[in-house]
């Protein structure tokens, strides 16, 4: 297989490269974190500029027409940068939902806004009982001669507090964890009856607690939209595997440069052969988390939702486990400096200890691959 990047990708690689190291310092950052919504519009305004924004749109639509290769190699620096602004929440979830979901002339009303900046998305699907369990769906939609009535509520909606349009799932029909009868709307953030209570995250980024009562959905997407919201958030997750892998590369080479620096009894203490050893075992665990997060994004594509999970659900596995790894032994190595706010290690284990949570920790993961009968078994799963 053929790893090399194409002259577009190289490209779009450099830019935001450079956009990053120029303009996302870790001092850049604590200011930006500092603006009234917790992350920068000016830097918002650049993402729009740069077409990261149109990432995953088609250029008929106005957008840059990247699939999951681009989708990683972003996510990867913003990884490095720990962004704080809402491209996870807008373009990957919420743009992922529109581009799959989304009829033709939702499409070509949303996405221009979107690609520009002037518009913003979350997804409310989470809910204080369902845990990692995408049926688990208590929030209510109710027909009736206007269209359709959502009651409930969802928990820990990324960057919910700042979205201009949200979606949606509420149940349609059935009980509690049925997988049928999940449905998906779009709901604008400041209809009649919804009610948002934004909070920072542990990570420095921002979510909402978001109450629907009696809201009116502006639009269905779908009434049976499970299939759909799992393929999303499998898409997410690869991102969120390359991301990791930008963030486990920062505490690596900070790590790696401490080493270098810091003296103890005369010497570095990277001079030190236990020392030695240990930042190699984190430089292995990176690699391989490397590896499959590329694997992710070549498998987030997939259409067979089977092999898709099951390719998924290993990486989330690596990504989890060498994330713990690289962070547990940064921080050690650094002493009492990585526990502080004012060092950039810890924030880095922090957004990685929240990856490693979103949509499933490696336990959870390891659990699904199990009972898929593990990553190379072809036999159909029931």
């Amino acid at each position: 297989m053929d790893f090399d990047l194409t002259e577009d990708q190289r490209l779009l690689k450099e830019s935001v490269d450079r956009l990053v190291a120029d303009q996302y310092s870790f001092a850049q950052r604590k200011t930006y974190a500092t603006e009234t919504q917790g992350w920068s519009p000016k830097m918002w305004a650049q993402f729009a500029e740069m077409g990261l924004l149109g990432l995953p749109f088609s250029e008929a639509q106005g957008g840059f027409g990247g699939g999951p290769v681009e989708t990683m190699i972003v996510m990867e620096t913003f990884g490095r940068g720990l962004v704080l602004e809402p491209y996870f929440a807008t373009v990957i979830l919420g743009g992922g939902l529109l581009r799959r979901a989304g009829s033709a002339s939702l499409q070509a009303s949303l996405v221009p806004q979107v690609i520009s900046g002037r518009l913003k998305l979350a997804f409310a699907h989470v809910e204080r009982q369902s845990r990692y369990n995408m049926a688990d769906v208590s929030t209510t939609a109710k027909a009736d001669a206007a269209g359709y009535v959502l009651n409930g509520a969802k928990s820990v909606v990324m960057h919910g507090d700042c979205a201009d349009k949200i979606f949606v799932t509420a149940r349609v029909s059935g009980e509690r964890r049925d997988r049928d009868g999940v449905g998906l709307f779009l709901v604008d953030a400041n209809a009649a009856g919804l009610t948002r209570r934004g909070y920072p995250t542990q990570d420095g980024l921002r979510a909402g607690e978001i109450t629907l009562a009696g809201v009116r959905a502006e639009e269905i997407l779908s009434d049976n939209a499970l299939a759909v919201i799992e393929h999303v958030i499998d898409e997410a997750i690869a991102a969120l595997c390359a991301e990791a892998v930008g963030t486990m590369q920062v505490m690596h080479d900070t790590t790696l440069d401490y080493l270098k620096t810091r003296k103890q009894f005369g010497r570095t203490i990277g001079s030190f052969q236990v020392l030695q050893h240990r930042s190699v075992d984190m430089l292995v665990a990176l690699e391989q988390a490397r590896s499959m997060a590329m694997f992710a994004a070549v498998m987030a594509s997939e259409e067979n939702p089977i092999e898709r999970k099951r390719s998924i659900a290993a990486a989330k596995v690596q990504i989890g486990r060498s994330g713990k790894h690289i962070g547990q032994e940064a921080i050690q190595l650094h002493g009492g400096i990585g526990m502080t706010q004012e060092y950039s290690v810890g924030h880095s284990f922090k957004r990685m200890t929240m990856i490693e949570q979103l949509y499933g920790s490696a336990d959870d993961h390891l659990a699904v691959l199990a009972r898929l009968g593990g990553l190379f078994n072809k036999a159909k799963a029931a």
